[in-house]
């Protein structure tokens, strides 16, 4: 596969699944109360962390398949439905139960730290940014287009952190309604990606039974 293509590919997968566009708002509502110096130094720590939550599991992610016996076709298929699942929740504008319930956001609220939870865990590395970041990168075989998954995982965390750091500007700019219309894309392209991840997987378990 194309080096290019496929970072095209990565990026795709795991920005859409992260949706930082949903979760710099989601931020927003959870700092509205901090200054301005906290609300930066809590963004950043929560995307830095998030990040290498996701580099530890994409690294380890094979080692830790192999430890509870579970194929990765496997993880598509249960990764898939869990994508489509919050797909559909993206497509209608809800936020999505997948990735921060209710509960997790008022306890938040009475949490003097943040970043760790729930921001960076499971706003940023919810269930299906992991299942994400594993498939994407166990998808190709070589090193060069491992390496060019886990720069899609940099590029992804490094605009999260940018629309963190410019919240306040970024949401005066797209307002309500191109923010809704941006996640219903992403939405789409999410389901996409998670039919694209069930038939994959599917196929792949139904030829290794032959």
């Amino acid at each position: 596969m194309d080096a290019f293509a496929f970072f095209v590919y990565a990026l795709t997968s795991i920005f859409v699944i992260v949706n930082p566009v949903g979760a710099m708002f989601t931020f927003m509502s959870l700092t509205s109360d901090r200054d301005y110096k906290e609300r930066v130094k809590i963004g950043s720590r929560s995307v830095l962390i998030a990040f290498l939550v996701a580099i530890v599991f994409a690294i380890g992610g094979e080692i830790i398949l192999r430890f509870f016996g579970v194929t990765v076709d496997s993880l598509r298929v249960a990764g898939g439905i869990i994508l489509f699942k919050v797909a559909l929740d993206m497509v209608y504008a809800k936020t999505s139960g997948e990735s921060f319930t209710e509960a997790e956001r008022k306890d938040a609220k009475e949490r003097e730290d943040i970043s760790v939870f729930p921001v960076a865990m499971p706003l940023l590395t919810g269930p299906g940014t992991i299942t994400t970041v594993i498939v994407v990168i166990r998808s190709v075989p070589s090193i060069e287009l491992k390496m060019v998954a886990l720069l899609a995982m940099f590029a992804t965390f490094l605009i999260t952190f940018l629309m963190f750091r410019f919240s306040n500007e970024l949401s005066k700019i797209l307002g309500v309604t191109v923010t809704l219309v941006f996640t219903r894309i992403m939405g789409l392209l999410l389901g996409a990606i998670a039919i694209n991840f069930l038939a994959t997987g599917i196929k792949n378990i139904f030829m290794a039974m032959l």
